[in-house]
C-alpha cells in the first residue's frame, strides 16, 4: 500500500514549480490531487500530465484572494475525492522592492501580504472542518514558507508575509491539534523554478553560497512536503522545517 492511498489533497499554486512537483509526487504515492492555480488552463494541463502517468488529478482555477473561490475549491475536492486530508498552501505573490523603502507602493505591498499570508489563511479556514474529520487523524496542512521569513534575503512584503505564515503555522497548530489536524511549514531556500527563467547565470552564482553547493529543485521541496503530510510525521506539528541547502546555518559568501 502506498503512503497516500485514499487521500484527497488540495494544492494551491500548483500549475508549475514546487506545487506541480508536489502534486506529481502525491499522485505517484496514491493520492487524488486537486491542482489549483490562478491559471486554470495551466492547472488542468498539469493535472492531465499526472493522469497521463496513471495518477488521479484534476485541475481547477482558484484565486486564493477570493473567499468564495477558495471555499468552492475546498468543497470540490472533498466532494470529488470523498475526503480532504491534506492542504498544501503553496501559492504566493512577490514583487521586487522599490529602491527606497519610502517609495514602496501600497498596492503591491497589500497584494503580496494578501496572497502569501491571508490567502493561506483563507484556504486553511475553509479546509479545517474537512481535515478535522479525516479518517485516522490524518488531516494535515503543510505551508510553504521561505528562508526570507527567517533572515534578510530581500523583498520586504514577501518576507513579512512568510514570517507571518510561520507564526500562523504555530498558532494554528495549537488550535487544530485537539481536532486531530497537524500544521507545519517548510522554509525553502533558492529553488530552480519558473521565477528564475532566463536567469541561469544568477543561479550559477548563487549555488556556491550554499553549504551543499547547489540550489534546490522543486522535487527537494516536494519530498519534504510529503514527509510532513504523512503518518511518518504523526507526532510533528507547529514546526518550521528549513529545506535550504544549509543557507540558514552558514552563508559561505560572507565567510569567504
Amino acid at each position: 500500500m502506498r503512503r497516500f492511498d485514499g487521500y484527497g489533497v488540495l494544492i494551491t499554486g500548483a500549475a508549475q514549480g514546487i506545487g506541480a512537483a508536489t502534486a506529481r509526487r502525491f499522485a505517484a504515492e496514491g493520492a487524488a490531487v486537486l491542482v489549483t492555480d490562478l491559471d486554470g488552463d495551466h492547472a488542468e494541463r498539469t493535472a492531465a500530465e499526472i493522469r497521463g502517468t496513471g495518477g488521479n488529478a484534476e485541475g481547477l482555477a482558484c484565486d486564493i484572494g477570493d473567499r468564495a473561490a477558495v471555499e468552492a475549491a475546498v468543497a470540490h475536492a472533498a466532494d470529488r475525492f470523498g475526503s480532504l486530508d491534506v492542504l498544501v498552501n503553496n501559492a504566493y505573490s512577490c514583487h521586487a522592492d522599490a529602491p527606497l523603502f519610502e517609495d514602496q507602493p501600497d498596492d503591491l505591498w497589500h497584494q503580496d501580504i494578501d496572497i502569501t499570508l491571508t490567502g493561506a489563511m483563507r484556504c486553511a479556514r475553509a479546509a479545517l472542518p474537512h481535515l478535522a474529520v479525516a479518517p485516522d487523524r490524518r488531516g494535515a496542512i503543510v505551508n510553504i514558507g521561505s528562508v526570507n521569513g527567517e533572515h534578510d534575503f530581500g523583498c520586504h512584503a514577501y518576507s513579512a508575509a512568510k514570517a507571518g505564515l510561520a507564526s500562523l503555522t504555530r498558532t494554528l497548530a495549537v488550535h487544530a491539534a485537539p481536532r486531530g489536524v497537524r500544521v507545519n511549514l517548510i522554509a525553502p531556500g533558492t529553488v530552480r523554478t519558473a521565477a528564475w527563467a532566463g536567469r541561469e547565470d544568477d543561479l550559477g552564482h548563487i549555488a556556491p553560497l550554499y553549504p551543499l553547493g547547489r540550489v534546490g529543485e522543486p522535487e527537494d521541496i516536494a519530498a519534504a512536503v510529503l514527509f510532513l503530510a504523512s503518518a511518518d510525521a504523526s507526532w510533528i506539528t507547529g514546526v518550521t522545517l528549513p529545506v535550504d541547502g544549509g543557507i540558514l546555518i552558514s552563508h559561505l559568501g560572507f565567510r569567504r
